[in-house]
C-alpha cells in the first residue's frame, strides 16, 4: 500500500470511528476537516457514505434520526435552528432521548432562516412541527447541550422550553396546558429566569410566565425583580368571554383566572 493509500485509509478509518451514527455530514465541512471533494466521492462510490441530499451525506447503514440533521445543521451549518417547547421540556424532565413513540417533535428556528432541502424531503426518525420566530433578543439565551446517545445538540432549558409553549397560547398550545406544565418547574434559577425574561420580546409570554408561576406559588418566583422586564401596557385578551387579570392585563378563561 503506498503512503497515499495510507493515508486514504486512515482517515476513512477516522470518518467512521469519530462520528457517532445518524450524525448527517455536510459536504462543504467535510472538506473544512480535511476531506476534499474527490475523496468524499469515492467513499460514496466505494459504499462507506450515501447521499441524502445535495450536499449532505450519512455512513451507508446508518438511520436518519433527527438529532443527527439537527445537530449537522447547528455545528456544521450554523443555522440557528433548535428543539423547543413541549419536546425539550419532555427530553429535561421525563425520557432520556428521542423516542420513536413520539408523535412528532417541536422545533424553533428564526424566524426568515432558511433550510436546505436535505433536511425538508427526508423522512426522519420522527416528525417535527417548525415554528418560526424570534422570541428572544439573543439567539443563544435559554439554549443547553443536550446529548442523545452519542449525538450532541441545542436544546432549550426549562425556563426557555416554557416560554416558547407560552408564546404559542392559544391558538398553537393549550393555556390549560401550559398552566399544568408550569407547575412542574419548581426547580428553575431565579438568575436564570430573570435573563430570559428580560431578553424576551413577547408581552404576552412574559405576562403569562409570570401570572402562572405566581399563581402556581413557586419559591423561586419571590426572587424575579419586575422592575427590570418590560411587560408592556394595555390588555391582552386570550380567550372569548374570559376574565381579566388586573395585575397582568390578561384576559383568561374564567379557570385560570
Amino acid at each position: 500500500m503506498n503512503e497515499e493509500a495510507k493515508i486514504n485509509q486512515s482517515k476513512i478509518n477516522r470518518l467512521m470511528q469519530e462520528y457517532p451514527k445518524g450524525q448527517v455530514l455536510l459536504s462543504s465541512w467535510l472538506v473544512s476537516e480535511g476531506y476534499p471533494y474527490e475523496l468524499q466521492q469515492q467513499y460514496r462510490k466505494s459504499g462507506w457514505l450515501k447521499s441524502i441530499g445535495n450536499g449532505a451525506m450519512l455512513k451507508s447503514n446508518d438511520p436518519f434520526l433527527i438529532s443527527g440533521a439537527l445537530a449537522a445543521l447547528q455545528s456544521q451549518a450554523n443555522i440557528k435552528i433548535h428543539l423547543g417547547g413541549r419536546s425539550a421540556l419532555e427530553l429535561n424532565g421525563i425520557a432520556h432521548y428521542l423516542q420513536l413513540g413520539f408523535p412528532e417533535v417541536t422545533l424553533f428556528a428564526l424566524g426568515k432562516t432558511k433550510l436546505p432541502s436535505w433536511f425538508i424531503n427526508n423522512k426522519w426518525d420522527v416528525e417535527y412541527k417548525l415554528f418560526r420566530t424570534t422570541l428572544f433578543k439573543s439567539d443563544t439565551v435559554g439554549l443547553v447541550d443536550y446529548q442523545n446517545a452519542e449525538i450532541s445538540m441545542k436544546i432549550s432549558s426549562l425556563g426557555r422550553s416554557m416560554m416558547e409553549c407560552l408564546s404559542l397560547c392559544p391558538n398553537e398550545f393549550s393555556l390549560t396546558e401550559a398552566y399544568e406544565l408550569m407547575e412542574g418547574l419548581s426547580t428553575l434559577r431565579p438568575k436564570q429566569v430573570q435573563e430570559l425574561l428580560e431578553e424576551c420580546k413577547s408581552i404576552k409570554t412574559k405576562r403569562l410566565f409570570l401570572y402562572f408561576a405566581e399563581r402556581v406559588g413557586h419559591s423561586w418566583f419571590k426572587y424575579i425583580d419586575k422592575t427590570k422586564i418590560d411587560l408592556g401596557s394595555g390588555n391582552r385578551s386570550l380567550a372569548n368571554h374570559g376574565v381579566l387579570v388586573p395585575e397582568y392585563n390578561l384576559v383568561l378563561p374564567k379557570e385560570l383566572s
